[in-house]
């Protein structure tokens, strides 16, 4: 094997790569685009292409594709060769600027969530030169950004770019406030840590439920589960190490900055995380890894699961959306400083954050809202879903402090006043991390642990990065009119803490208590599922907010909706109508062969000594037989529900009766299912149980 060194980014159109094979001007015009945003100049294009296609035909690529993110939540590519016909009959590798800016995919199929017909093909790819190509097998892939003929963005990315543009733009108006005339760009930043689940093929073959929706919808707990906590940073077993070992390289050829794996609380649960990248690129690189894991499991016999509870009473998996924003020179925005000036700078991004976190409470719930993720919120692994901020008791006290004009309690009478007095110096990390807070501080960084494992993390970073640029923008709006910087700073700040500080929390997120308190007391949000908060992404607020900063238009929004809407019912459906198929056809089956030859078993004993009762045996099929009969009437009603949910008036009717009706009879069936499962002997169970999925990979 080569070194990491070596192999690192080899299968990447990266800056080295385009430094050593492209002119110096061509490079210069390439890195104004990428770093300062200016438009790209087709010859310039055309000078990468050539370049990128000989590289890409040199590393043994044959085609290339523009690879996107459309709203099915997963990426698409379309390949095309580099052959073009040559006058002697031969063919010769091509490759144009124009090919490598725009491409034109047949992408009637993908959702638009009525941004246009069905019978309106046209779709339009067009790079992304903030993102590094890249070679995937024998393909050049070409990250892109995909929109309408209309020009309304089809994808995750495009909304992304322009929420990290707008974030950009307002910090920078602050850091001219507080004189930073340097900074050409503040980035946001993102280091996405992702569990999964690892499973044997074999096992995951004969289980249709997870064929079908990449979860469990049956199974009984097994003896042992991850009650001992002995599988959390446990020894790796020998055949999940060589599949990280594989997968790391997988990832690292491609540029994707794998640093961290080891086991998780689950059994079979394990978890990678990478280092910190730019928003847009950790993005498409979480996307790659999915890909990548899934396809290493393969090759290791195994299957990996992403999806964000695929057993029940256990562990669900999520991605913690690590997230922080810095210029362009490498000074972090939320990190605190060693000076009065410093931290009166990095109070007011704070504070940007916890208005924005408290005003878009909605946002940033659903945009993590799926059918798998609203299984996993408020679990025991899983923060509630009450949002509320996590800052630590020193840097809290700092606010209170502040909020009351009163001296600071960690330092001798240090009176809070920004910029003119001198401001407590405080450590990056003054308490424990708490793992049940939705969005925690963590030094310098906010970790958004709502997202799920299947989750892009696009969507939740757009609604962040939106929020706070909105905080941002109203912040400068009114310092850049003060009279007296300082003194409006301090009352800014001041007011910011007084208006937000209902969403501060450091206790248990778990308790119930605070639930309670949350929403009676506090006024926070609970929405608790997908139809629960979906529908609010077009509340007035929001639409005005994301439309005024050009981060989505108005139909946008209203298709995202619709989509997010119709990918939880579909879900929700085929999950439904897989229950019931395999709770009629191979379940069922199961307990009645098992029954019956119990009930041929008690015949034979009674035949053999008539003065033998049979007790054990009579009474099991009578219990058997109850089970069968539930498990026909819930399927039955199943049936009922799913005829219903089609008369539904629109998809939030539809959404609605889906959250009140399909899964409540959902956990009905599987009741009796899971009971029977117990009951019948392990010879006549149809599939593998929950005991030997978690504990199958050795």
């Amino acid at each position: 094997m080569s070194s990491v060194s070596e192999i690192f980014g080899s299968l990447v159109f990266d800056d080295r790569v385009m430094r050593a094979t492209l002119s110096a001007d061509v490079y210069a015009s390439l890195r104004r685009t990428i770093d300062e945003g200016k438009e790209l100049d087709i010859g310039v294009a055309n000078a990468v292409a050539q370049a990128m296609k000989v590289w890409a035909v040199d590393h043994g690529a044959t085609h290339f594709t523009h690879w996107f993110q459309p709203l099915t939540g997963i990426t698409a590519e379309k390949h095309d060769s580099f052959i073009s016909p040559s006058p002697d009959g031969s063919v010769i590798m091509e490759f144009s600027g124009k090919e490598l800016i725009k491409g034109e995919p047949d992408a009637s199929s993908f959702p638009s969530g009525g941004l246009r017909a069905t019978f309106e093909a046209r779709g339009y790819t067009a790079w992304d030169p903030t993102s590094y190509a890249f070679i995937k097998g024998k393909t050049l892939c070409i990250p892109t950004a995909f929109c309408s003929y209309g020009g309304h963005a089809l994808d995750k990315k495009t909304p992304l770019l322009r929420s990290m543009e707008v974030l950009s733009r307002q910090a920078l108006r602050i850091l001219r406030l507080f004189g930073n005339d340097t900074a050409k760009r503040v980035v946001a930043a993102v280091g996405p840590e992702q569990e999964y689940f690892l499973v044997t093929r074999e096992m995951y073959e004969k289980r249709p439920d997870l064929r079908f929706t990449g979860r469990t919808l049956f199974g009984a707990k097994p003896p042992k589960g991850q009650e001992l906590d002995d599988h959390y940073f446990g020894v790796i077993k020998p055949g999940v190490a060589a599949y990280m070992e594989e997968l790391n390289e997988e990832l690292w050829k491609l540029g994707i900055l794998a640093k961290t794996e080891h086991n998780e609380v689950a059994p079979a649960q394990h978890e990678l995380a990478p280092i910190y990248t730019t928003t847009n690129i950790a993005t498409d690189h979480n996307q790659l890894t999915m890909e990548i894991m899934q396809k290493v499991a393969a090759k290791h016999g195994l299957v990996c699961l992403l999806h964000e509870k695929p057993f029940a009473g256990v562990n669900g998996s999520g991605k913690h959306n690590n997230w922080s924003i810095s210029t362009d020179g490498g000074q972090n925005l939320l990190s605190p400083g060693e000076t009065p000036h410093e931290n009166a700078q990095f109070l007011l991004f704070l504070c940007a954050v916890i208005k924005a976190v408290d005003d878009y409470q909605d946002l940033l719930r659903l945009s993590v809202a799926t059918a798998g993720n609203d299984h996993r919120l408020g679990a025991n692994e899983a923060p509630p879903a009450v949002i509320s901020i996590f800052l630590g008791d020193e840097l809290t006290a700092v606010l209170e402090a502040i909020e009351t004009d009163a001296p600071y309690r960690g330092a001798e009478k240090t009176q809070m006043r920004l910029g003119v007095d001198v401001l407590p110096k405080f450590n990056r990390d003054t308490t424990d991390r708490n793992r049940t807070s939705p969005f925690a501080f963590t030094g310098n960084k906010f970790e958004f642990r709502m997202l799920g494992s299947s989750n892009s993390i696009a969507c939740a970073n757009i609604m962040l990065n939106s929020a706070v640029a909105e905080s941002l923008r109203v912040y400068a709006d009114r310092l850049e009119k003060a009279e007296d910087f300082e003194t409006a700073l301090h009352a800014m700040i001041k007011k910011t803490i007084q208006d937000h500080k209902r969403i501060i929390f450091n206790g248990n997120g778990y308790d119930d208590a605070w639930i309670k308190e949350a929403t009676e007391k506090r006024g926070l949000l609970n929405y608790r599922t997908t139809a629960d908060c979906m529908p609010h992404l077009l509340d007035k607020k929001n639409v005005d907010m994301l439309t005024s900063l050009g981060v989505f238009s108005v139909d946008e929004l209203r298709s995202r909706r619709d989509i997010m809407l119709e990918n939880y019912c579909k879900s929700v459906v085929i999950e439904a109508n897989t229950m019931v198929d395999i709770a009629r056809t191979i379940i069922s089956p199961a307990i009645e062969a098992y029954a019956a030859d119990l009930a041929r078993a008690a015949s034979a004993k009674k035949a053999v000594s008539p003065a033998l009762t049979c007790g054990y045996e009579t009474g099991l099929v009578e219990k058997l037989s109850r089970l069968l009969d539930e498990i026909g009437e819930k399927a039955g009603e199943m049936d009922t529900a799913l005829v219903k949910l089609q008369g539904a008036e629109d998809i939030v009717a539809e959404a609605v009766m889906i959250r009140d009706t399909i899964l409540p009879v959902m956990s009905e069936l599987r009741s009796p299912c899971d009971k029977a499962e117990l009951m019948v002997a392990r010879s006549y169970w149809p599939f593998p149980t929950y005991g030997d999925l978690l504990f199958g990979v050795k």
